[in-house]
């Protein structure tokens, strides 16, 4: 009995960490994000050569970004992979939806500018932000 304590102590431990290694690798895969967009045309002028380095940088952040998830994941109880698993479907088919919308509005006429990729980032952002949120507040 006097171990259950310990058990729970560590688990939480493992969390917290494998938490905090998420959040290294996602400010990473931001911040190699920013360089790939901002850097080819203030840093280095359209060199194809860092363009391509910076291109590989996201794509390698990238990818520990999500094996740390997975990581994550594993790391969480049953309720909490529950309300991500949840969180992940409806942000997943909340994204096709509203892409395969999003991307006809111009050629349509009801947009003139070209649809951006980061519109959806954000707003699959905000849903899974907010389905993870109400999970929490619907199981607790």
């Amino acid at each position: 009995m006097n171990s259950h304590p310990q058990n729970q102590s560590d688990w939480q431990a493992n969390l917290k960490g494998s938490t905090l290694k998420l959040g290294i690798w996602t400010v990473a895969w931001l911040l190699s994000t920013a360089l790939l967009a901002f850097g080819p045309k203030f840093i280095w002028q359209y060199a194809t050569l860092y363009s391509s380095l910076a291109v590989a940088l996201n794509l390698l952040v990238g990818a520990l970004m999500i094996l740390s998830n997975i990581k994550h994941v594993r790391a969480m109880d049953e309720l909490e992979r529950k309300i991500f698993m949840d969180a992940s479907a409806i942000t997943l088919g909340m994204g096709v939806v509203a892409a395969s919308s999003y991307g006809q509005l111009q050629n349509i006429g009801l947009m003139e500018s070209h649809p951006e990729i980061s519109h959806l980032v954000i707003l699959m952002g905000l849903t899974f932000l907010g389905a993870v949120l109400f999970g929490n507040w619907r199981y607790r």
